[in-house]
């Protein structure tokens, strides 16, 4: 794709004789949002460690907004706009959901944590904590710890403590895992909200979220992306239905 923000060609990381990822050719263009689908065990969190740059490829090559990252460690991808979410939920339990996205918004100004305890009245931190807050659903929750917050609403600080990054690219590792009904929902429609304003690749099991969200679809089996389409191409897909999807989806 011509006008890719992200251009991944040949990704490959083996484990002793288990090939994760297996010259994965990938692309994502501006304000996109595209899913990644596949069985347990495919390759995702696999393929989506690599481009956040937790994990180190055996070879291939990465390049966002045009440059070659490959080697940059996660940190100074996060400082190019990558965001990454984890399939498990990170935060920090003994602060407050507030505290967590100014955290965020610190880090990414580059300043130091030594500092925090001060700087966590500091409005420069906590104005756009808050308004990144309201912008996810958690307004009205702002003074609360997060480990008061209900399991769905930690999966949207997270995505808060994110965007307070102004990530140019979000990474989202399952972002409904362990949800219930009503929270995965919620969690869709927040999503919504974020299409053609934030770029965004979606890891994800819940089809009925994969489907209403993406524009394209990469569907991913034993470390090789099998085909990438758009909704209707990838549910129309033989190979994928075989694969993955069901004859009954």
């Amino acid at each position: 794709m011509p006008d890719s923000l992200l251009h991944v060609r040949g990704l490959t990381k083996s484990f002793g004789a288990l090939r994760a990822t297996d010259g994965i050719d990938f692309d994502v263009a501006e304000g996109e949002t595209h899913a990644v689908i596949g069985p347990n065990g495919a390759g995702k969190t696999t393929f989506i460690s690599q481009l956040a740059g937790n994990l180190r490829p055996d070879a291939g090559r990465i390049a966002f907004a045009g440059e070659d990252i490959t080697r940059l460690p996660a940190a100074r991808r996060a400082r190019r706009g990558l965001a990454r979410s984890f399939q498990i939920t990170s935060v920090y339990p003994e602060f407050t959901a507030l505290q967590n996205v100014a955290l965020a918004v610190q880090a990414h100004s580059g300043h130091s944590f030594r500092f925090w305890r001060p700087a966590r009245e500091d409005a420069s931190l906590t104005e756009p904590a808050r308004k990144v807050l309201e912008e996810v659903g958690l307004g009205q929750r702002v003074d609360v710890l997060a480990s008061s917050l209900a399991h769905g609403e930690q999966r949207q600080l997270e995505v808060a403590m994110a965007l307070a990054t102004r990530p140019r690219l979000l990474l989202l590792d399952e972002p409904m895992a362990g949800m219930g009904t009503e929270e995965s929902q919620r969690m869709i429609g927040l999503l919504a909200s974020l299409k053609r304003r934030q770029t965004i690749i979606l890891v994800e099991h819940d089809m009925d979220a994969v489907f209403r969200l993406a524009d394209r679809i990469s569907v991913l089996v034993y470390g090789r992306v099998i085909a990438t389409d758009s909704p209707e191409g990838i549910r129309a897909n033989e190979e994928v239905r075989r694969a993955y999807l069901g004859e009954d989806f």
